[in-house]
């Protein structure tokens, strides 16, 4: 069931550092894009570096003649973004790369009705921002989250999947609401926990000094915490449900750990948990094929596998060793 639904020219909204190193990467491609952002210093720095053709002067000139447009804002600027494409009548294929899916769902199905949005969030990223730190090819190789919902057109999400899978992502299809609970706990958490991490590094008179003794333990998982602030409170604002869902758990897991720090053995087999866990991770996978059918592509996802390849009526996948 090859789709019908070509993906020629990309417009990217937003070039900071997810829609900059898309518009990179497609230009690498030397595939057919444009980009633009609200601020004209991203624009002028984006025209020095690809080019006045790669950059439009106004949000209408980008799109026009657009197969795809890609969101990449932060989710407090979407509604800004949705009324502005409304305005000069855009309906089309519409995807986004903001860290959280429900909530640009409902926004889309109030301020673009009709839109065919897929959403979709490739999990790359650094603790910097803005298109002067944009690489084009941060998104090679990346896990890329794109939402199969009930209203979404299987033509339109088996469209946007090759486009992903050509510009370097490893396609995992989810619901939006499955996207959120998952990134969640990998992301969002991790976030938190690396801004709890560095306040209680430095709070009271030990503070200084546990500071100066910080190495590659507390660097590695404070790493985040060095990430622009708005962008932080968006990501884990925008998905508070889940998030606090997995902030208690995270609570009732150090109460545990707490509880056996006196006790060797619990101990022991409490730390050996996690390690089994990450000296497996990435889990290992076996190539196979699925049919192109919603219900083996979710199911696909929701275990963990990815796609690498799209033929004309099945895929060639990953899927994780049992």
């Amino acid at each position: 069931m090859l789709s019908g639904v070509q993906i020629t020219r990309t417009a990217v909204l937003g070039l900071g550092l997810i829609g900059g190193s898309l518009l990179l990467r497609l230009a690498k491609m030397q595939a057919s894009a444009i980009g633009y952002d609200a601020d004209p210093g991203t624009r002028a720095a984006v025209a020095d570096r690809l080019g006045e053709h790669a950059v439009a002067s106004d949000l209408a000139a980008a799109i026009e003649g657009a197969d795809l447009v890609v969101l990449a804002v932060p989710l407090p600027a979407v509604p800004v973004v949705l009324s502005a494409l409304a305005e000069v009548g855009y309906r089309g294929l519409l995807t986004d790369v903001t860290s959280v899916k429900d909530p640009v769902r409902a926004l889309v199905s109030t301020e673009l009705a009709g839109a065919r949005w897929v959403g979709g969030h490739p999990m790359a990223g650094k603790e910097s921002s803005g298109f002067g730190v944009a690489d084009e090819d941060l998104l090679n190789g990346c896990a890329w989250a794109l939402c199969l919902d009930d209203e979404v057109l299987l033509d339109d999400w088996l469209a946007v999947a090759r486009w992903a899978l050509a510009v370097g992502g490893r396609v995992t299809p989810l619901t939006s609401e499955e996207h959120d609970t998952a990134v969640a706990r990998i992301s969002h958490l991790p976030h938190v926990v690396a801004a709890a991490l560095t306040i209680g590094a430095a709070d009271g008179p030990v503070g200084p000094a546990a500071l100066g003794l910080g190495a590659g333990s507390f660097r590695d998982a404070t790493r985040v915490a060095a990430t622009r602030v708005a962008l932080t409170a968006a990501m884990c604002g925008g998905n508070a449900l889940a998030l606090a869902v997995e902030v208690d758990a995270l609570i009732e897991r150090l109460t545990s750990a707490r509880q056996v720090l006196t006790d060797p053995e619990a101990l022991s087999d409490w730390l050996e948990s996690a390690r089994a866990i990450r000296a497996n991770w990435p889990p290992p996978g076996a190539k196979a094929s699925v049919r192109l059918t919603r219900d083996e592509l979710l199911f696909l996802g929701r275990g963990g596998g990815y796609l690498i390849e799209i033929h004309e009526s099945s895929a060639d996948v990953i899927q994780p060793e049992a």
